[in-house]
């Protein structure tokens, strides 16, 4: 089922609802590598929210406003970083911040690493690195809340041991948890989110902490290649959707007035984006865009103060050269999110390989991040939305 509005309709609500989307884009690096992942934190506690960039080889955050950038882990594994978290877990006002690391995707058996990197007095130095316990191909990282509120790093790996990326024959993807002890150097409790009974999934590619009317523990939205799930902490593993389609590469949960949804890229680094939601007692699918190249990037929230959450996708081409690139805004013109409005915010300047939203300066509103990997840049879209 597709759910857009006639060009008539289209400017008429926009009309309804207010101003126009306006982004300013302001390149703040443009000699990346890959940019494999972002995160947004304030890591030096001035109480401004800085961007943390996962590189090729670098891990370094930027300060806001003035976007200085600091290099504070290098070359943590021969192979490529991929992945990092940050976040204030501690209560200090400085983020804490992981790495995933060691990326080998044709190894299901060897590869990975996990860091944890511990900050020095001066924290546009150098960071030392913890090695952690990991499973191989380790992907993706976010920290979580659990029951009691507290923040627990999740670590999902892309395949599961002994994986075959086309037949899908070896074990499930095991999902780790890790709780910082006092110490950060001493061993690090480490244990298993998913079990073994649970419906395999041999593939997975990301995954999004999704709290439930606000209170802990958060679950996680899955997207697999078996379809999309829901890990309940608590409760085990719920069918979301499974379809012929390869499956479900990229998952973000946005709101609105009548309830959650999930933004979701089909399949893996693919080329639709479709918005799940609940229907009564079923779970109704809405194709929103079918046209993404390699789309490798969600994100949701109310970047127009609107009540209701709007959606962000990236796509990068990835060795589809000629083929522009970009990012797009999807906005819903109903409470319900039956009808959803399409905004070019970016047309061939940004190759995207992850994207964020935070408010960076201040306003009230919320800003896009995102990094290019062909582009080779981090960008951020200063939301001017009403100036």
């Amino acid at each position: 089922m597709k759910a857009f509005l006639t060009t008539a309709a289209a400017l008429l609500c926009g009309t309804l609802l207010g101003s126009e989307p306006r982004f300013r884009p302001v390149n703040i690096d443009t000699n990346i590598a890959i940019g494999y992942g972002l995160a947004i934190a304030d890591v030096d506690g001035d109480r401004r929210q800085d961007i943390v960039l996962c590189d090729k080889n670098q891990i370094a955050w930027y300060r806001n406003p003035e976007w200085r950038k600091a290099v504070i882990a290098e070359n943590l594994t021969p192979q490529d970083h991929v992945c990092v978290a940050a976040a204030d877990i501690d209560g200090d006002g400085k983020a804490e911040i992981a790495v995933g690391a060691g990326w080998n995707p044709g190894d299901t058996l060897n590869s990975g690493a996990v860091f944890y990197l511990v900050p020095p007095e001066d924290r546009t130095r150098r960071w030392d690195a913890v090695r952690l316990p990991h499973e191989p191909t380790v992907h993706r990282m976010r920290w979580v809340r659990d029951a009691d509120g507290k923040h627990v790093l999740v670590v999902v790996p892309l395949h599961g041991r002994g994986n075959n990326a086309q037949a899908g024959d070896g074990e499930s993807v095991r999902i780790l948890q890790y709780r910082r002890p006092a110490d950060p150097r001493t061993p690090w409790s480490v244990s298993p989110v998913t079990r073994p009974d649970w419906l395999a999934l041999h593939k997975t590619h990301n995954f999004d902490p999704v709290p439930s009317d606000g209170a802990w523990p958060q679950s996680l939205a899955i997207a697999a290649k078996e379809g999309l799930f829901m890990v309940d902490p608590t409760g085990g593993l719920r069918v979301l959707a499974t379809n012929a389609i390869g499956g479900a590469g990229e998952v973000r949960y946005g709101r609105l007035p009548v309830g959650n949804f999930g933004a979701v890229v089909e399949p893996m680094h693919g080329n639709t984006l479709a918005v799940y939601r609940k229907d009564g007692d079923r779970t109704q699918r809405l194709v929103l865009d079918e046209s993404l190249v390699d789309g490798h990037a969600v994100a949701c929230g109310d970047l127009l103060g609107l009540g209701r959450d709007q959606i962000v996708v990236g796509w990068r081409a990835m060795n589809r050269p000629g083929v522009r690139v970009g990012l797009r805004l999807y906005i819903p013109e109903d409470a319900a999110g039956s009808f959803w409005r399409r905004v070019q915010v970016d047309d061939n300047t940004m190759a995207c390989e992850d994207l964020a939203l935070a408010d960076l300066d201040g306003d009230g509103r919320l800003d896009i991040v995102a990094a290019g990997r062909a582009t080779r840049n981090v960008v951020v879209w200063f939301n001017e939305t009403g100036r």
